[in-house]
């Protein structure tokens, strides 16, 4: 159990919400999909999800003293001072999750250079920030439909590179920000830039539950897990052990698993029947399609991983139908309706 278990509600006993509990497994099996966005009702479970889930995941290993949470053994991805001379000795650290508020300044998203320090005394002082921080985790933004546009721009610059730069008065530093970025929000507040929004891989819709007997059990765990956490957590144990070991497990098999020329022509029919722009729902569909593939053990990717994923990998790429007053969800429900092979 990583220190963090012992805060965070058990993934597995997360009642109902099956798309959401899919889309982050696949992003924790492989990052590369592109994050995971969240839109919902409020009180459904969203930031629940995401810190169970990172505290599930086994430790990670990182630099002794590093503010970036490099690895030890991966130099040629690890900051300036981790990077060169010996090899770094590293220690075991839960998977960081950083919280993102919609009323942070850039300077303490990205961090901020030490000018007077650097012109007193010639030295490049660096005080790094919650980029920083999530490297090689989750970074988790609630309302992310409501974040500010100067903050959008700097997320999209380094969800792209996996890189955050900060240039001040000539003086410049580099440092990894690979994360995972999970945002969340309810889409009646307001809209998500276009930008951003192409940058989350997989997109989910969560809603409260309308069923007695599910609404009755979300409340009977969460109540138990909060007048008796220790006890709510032992008992969740075996599952638990069962979910990470699935996690892991899937890591190791994403390597080896295979997507057929077929499997990769019907998601590419898939696309070009719904109308996505570029090539990114493509590759998006495919890797979630791996990951999907790899949790279940599966050493090819078939048809019915791609249907598995399709709703979570499109439905923010679609483009809108003036004469078409059905969702995107309906309108992918429509066309895997029909044969991806024809």
């Amino acid at each position: 159990m990583t220190p963090s278990s012992k805060r965070a509600f058990p993934f597995s006993a997360i009642v109902g919400q099956e798309e959401m509990k899919l889309a982050l497994l696949i992003a924790a099996v492989d990052p590369s999909v592109g994050g995971v966005l969240v839109f919902g009702d409020r009180g459904t479970g969203k930031s629940t999800a995401v810190r169970s889930l990172a505290a599930l995941l086994p430790p990670i290993r990182v630099v002794e003293g590093c503010p970036y949470n490099c690895d030890p053994t991966a130099t040629a991805l690890a900051c300036e001072r981790c990077s060169h001379g010996a090899r770094p000795r590293g220690h075991a650290a839960p998977v960081p999750v950083v919280d993102l508020p919609l009323g942070a300044t850039e300077d303490r998203v990205v961090g901020a250079l030490d000018i007077e320090r650097a012109l007193a005394k010639g030295e490049k002082a660096f005080e790094p920030g919650m980029l920083a921080r999530a490297n090689r985790g989750f970074l988790y933004i609630d309302e992310v439909n409501l974040l500010e546009d100067h903050l959008v721009d700097l997320l999209i610059d380094v969800a792209a590179s996996g890189e955050n730069v900060v240039e001040r008065e000539g003086l410049s530093v580099r440092h990894p920000a690979r994360f995972v970025l999970v945002g969340s929000g309810n889409p009646e507040e307001g809209e998500l830039r276009p930008q951003l929004l192409d940058r989350f891989g997989l997109c989910v819709e969560v809603k409260t539950p309308t069923d007695i007997t599910e609404r009755v059990r979300v409340v009977r765990r969460r109540d138990e897990f909060e007048r008796e956490p220790s006890a709510f957590l032992s008992s969740w144990q075996a599952e638990e052990d069962q979910v990470r070991h699935r996690i892991l497990a899937g890591r190791r098999r994403l390597g080896g698993t295979v997507v057929p020329d077929e499997t990769l022509e019907k998601a590419a029919r898939l696309c070009l029947r719904l109308g996505t722009d570029g090539l990114r729902a493509e590759l998006t569909l495919t890797r979630a399609a791996r990951a999907c593939a790899a949790l279940d053990g599966t050493k090819r990717v078939g048809e019915s991983h791609l249907r598995r994923v399709a709703t979570l990998a499109l439905r923010h790429r679609l483009r809108r139908d003036p004469l078409d007053e059905v969702g995107s969800t309906t309108r992918i429900e429509r066309a895997l309706a029909e044969p991806l092979d024809a």
